[in-house]
């Protein structure tokens, strides 16, 4: 798959950056910030987005990236399966004077940045790139996860819960700075130090507090402020899985509260399984209780849905349990 770069008359206007709050997000947003560097930039997340609690933010002077589909956004930028606009609304989107690129990229970061490459000097974000894309699309080795090397820890320090840190951080990588002398910031030292740490007892909690069924690895981090990434389950549980499910949040949480968010599930294949990803769409899980769910086939997410957690996995079991009809990719 080749992306068409664009010429600079055919770059929309935008004087807002509307990004995810993740490792693909910050850099896309870096990549858009480096073409237009008087952009102000948002970090944000799916369920804003598609709960309508950011619509005020969002008009043609808006480019979205790494997030669900917006039809009042100007530009559109994103490499999620489920969120692509439909032909209808992607039509209705052009002639209302939007412009959409979404295409099946490792990353939105990458595709952003192919893009723009005609147009602005990226040399800077050519190192960052290729790790972007494996860390995005489950092509990272389990040599280099378990390593867990600086690039490795950056990634976790991307988060909602640090919104001046990532204001801090597009702004140096926007501004030219190489991934070497970023690692080495001041201000970015403290947050790898703290990731290291919250990486051992995230370690710990995974093995007291993960159950196998039937090849599946349901890690609940419910009611814990642990953020734990799928990779470092499926790392875990070795070849005696296919998937995982990772439960986090708080019962009195929110979406609004990204120190304390809402009850959630996370969906990811085991990437380091030979032929692992590619297997089973679990997006349709993700999206089976949750209208706001969604993501890749293979890595994607939902906020818990009424009457409660444990109906929702009992659900997302049965449907695991008949992955072969429901959930195979054919």
């Amino acid at each position: 798959m080749t992306v068409q770069p664009l010429q600079a008359h055919e770059v929309p206007d935008y004087r807002r950056i509307v990004a995810d709050s993740d490792l693909d997000g910050l850099c896309g947003a870096a990549v858009l910030k480096a073409f237009r560097p008087e952009a102000e930039v948002v970090f944000s997340h799916a369920a804003l987005i598609r709960s309508g609690q950011i619509d005020h933010l969002i008009d043609r002077e808006t480019v979205l990236v790494d997030l669900p589909f917006h039809p009042n956004c100007g530009w559109y930028v994103d490499h999620h399966l489920t969120n692509r606009p439909t032909a209808s609304e992607a039509e209705t989107f052009s002639t209302d004077g939007g412009t959409s690129h979404w295409e099946a990229t490792p990353s939105a970061a990458r595709l952003a940045y192919d893009l723009l490459r005609e147009v602005v000097n990226m040399d800077h974000l050519s190192e960052m790139m290729p790790i972007v894309d494996a860390l995005d699309s489950g092509g990272i080795s389990l040599e280099a996860f378990l390593e867990d090397g600086p690039v490795v820890q950056f990634a976790r320090t991307c988060s909602p819960r640090e919104p001046e840190y990532m204001q801090e951080v597009v702004t140096l990588l926007s501004g030219g700075m190489t991934l070497e002398t970023l690692l080495e910031h001041p201000s970015v030292q403290p947050h790898l130090q703290r990731v290291q740490q919250e990486r051992k007892s995230a370690e710990e909690h995974i093995a007291s507090h993960t159950e196998i069924h039937d090849r599946l690895a349901v890690c609940r981090l419910d009611e814990t402020p642990l953020r734990i990434n799928g990779y470092l389950v499926t790392a875990w549980a070795g070849d005696s899985v296919d998937a995982c499910c990772i439960i986090h949040g708080f019962a009195d949480g929110s979406i609004d509260t990204p120190g304390r968010p809402a009850l959630s599930a996370s969906f990811y294949a085991n990437s380091f399984l030979k032929e692992g990803q590619g297997r089973y769409d679990l997006s349709r899980m993700a999206t089976a209780l949750d209208p706001t769910g969604g993501g890749h086939a293979n890595a994607c997410g939902c906020r818990i849905q009424s009457p409660g957690l444990e109906a929702n996995l009992e659900h997302w079991l049965k449907m695991w349990s008949e992955r072969e009809t429901v959930l195979a990719i054919r």
